[in-house]
């Protein structure tokens, strides 16, 4: 009998162990997903404050932190611009093409750019994360990719917040969403993050929303083959890399991102006791981003540990919910100066 009062209904990370190794295929997730819905929506339970709090502030702001819409591409603009372009990032009409976004040079996304980069609420607005979006932008731009973002337009996908149990709000999430992008005719989406990645890919089809999606560390390798990414300035680093559950597991992309790092002049790749189909868990999916998980029980941490244990001076990840975990269980278990936490963007940043 499930304690709906107790804290058992909240554990699951979803990152998918359970259901590739049960013999008999028992979604288990879905289990999951339709227990916390009776706590969400029906009342019929005890639910964490701090997963309270998130949803109420992604209904209320479209993104987990609570923060203004407007301040959705404060990431991407340099904070000494000019009024009138800051106007324009507040909410105001920038005219097509203008250089609204001036501390990267990113422009809005209109109907006859090629690409949408969207960013994931994690680096839009959170200080410690956001560079993982800046270095994306610059690589993209080196590239030569046309390519905008939305801003103030977009909501957070949805994804954990249906894993939450919180299905009406993920339904308005994702019809807001679809909307923008079918209002401003966009085809091809490059993310950050695995979560939207998955959302974006798997879920919002069945809402009559089909877009062509792709991970930013697929689209990296593809730039790279075409010869418009060279990674040429050595990085003798010696690094292991760390497999988000919902690029991994949840949707079997493995190789891209060890392809990209192999692609350093200099850096060297090692592999942890568990990696790909078998990785450990950062704990961050499912909502538990949003939930505190008490000491001596973080999947994080594990993972840390295997991650120094290899040797490696660098722990690179590929998603903004392993980066927030990492770099807290870097700080908690005094670590700092044993190995650091990069995002891929980073490293070929670095090295272009």
């Amino acid at each position: 009998m499930v304690d709906f009062e107790g804290e058992d209904t909240w554990t699951c990370a979803t990152c998918r162990a359970c259901v590739v190794r049960c013999p008999r295929g028992v979604a288990i997730i879905d289990i999951m997903k339709a227990l916390r819905n009776i706590v969400v929506e029906m009342g019929a339970g005890h639910m964490p404050d701090s997963l309270r709090v998130t949803l109420k502030n992604i209904a209320g702001t479209g993104n987990p932190l609570g923060e203004a819409p407007e301040k959705r591409t404060d990431w991407a603009r340099n904070l000494e611009a000019s009024a009138s372009t800051i106007s324009c990032a507040d909410g105001g009409a920038p005219e097509k093409g203008m250089d609204w976004a001036s501390g990267l040079d990113v422009k809005i996304f209109t109907k006859d750019t090629d690409v949408l980069y969207f960013s994931c609420c994690i680096p839009a607005y959170d200080p410690s994360i956001r560079r993982v979006a800046r270095a994306t932008a610059r690589i993209l731009k080196k590239a030569g990719v046309d390519f905008g973002i939305l801003g103030r337009p977009e909501s957070c996908c949805g994804e954990s917040v249906r894993k939450s149990g919180n299905e009406s709000l993920f339904q308005k999430l994702a019809q807001s969403n679809i909307g923008v992008f079918l209002e401003n005719e966009v085809s091809k989406i490059v993310v950050t993050s695995p979560h939207c990645y998955h959302t974006f890919k798997n879920e919002y089809p069945e809402l009559g929303g089909s877009f062509e999606v792709i991970h930013y560390t697929q689209y990296l390798l593809e730039l790279i083959k075409d010869g418009r990414l060279k990674p040429t300035r050595e990085l003798n680093l010696k690094v292991t890399y760390h497999d988000p559950c919902y690029l991994g597991r949840h949707n079997n992309v493995y190789d891209e991102p060890r392809e990209v790092l192999k692609s350093i002049p200099g850096l060297e790749l090692v592999e942890m006791p568990d990696y790909g189909a078998n990785s450990l868990c950062c704990g961050g999916g499912g909502g538990r981003i949003w939930t505190e998980t008490k000491k001596g029980e973080r999947l994080s941490d594990l993972r840390l540990d295997q991650a120094v244990g290899t040797g490696a001076s660098v722990l690179v990840a590929a998603c903004p919910y392993c980066m927030l975990n990492f770099e807290d269980s870097v700080l908690t278990t005094d670590k700092s100066d044993v190995i650091k936490v990069r995002d891929i963007s980073e490293l070929i940043l670095e090295s272009i």
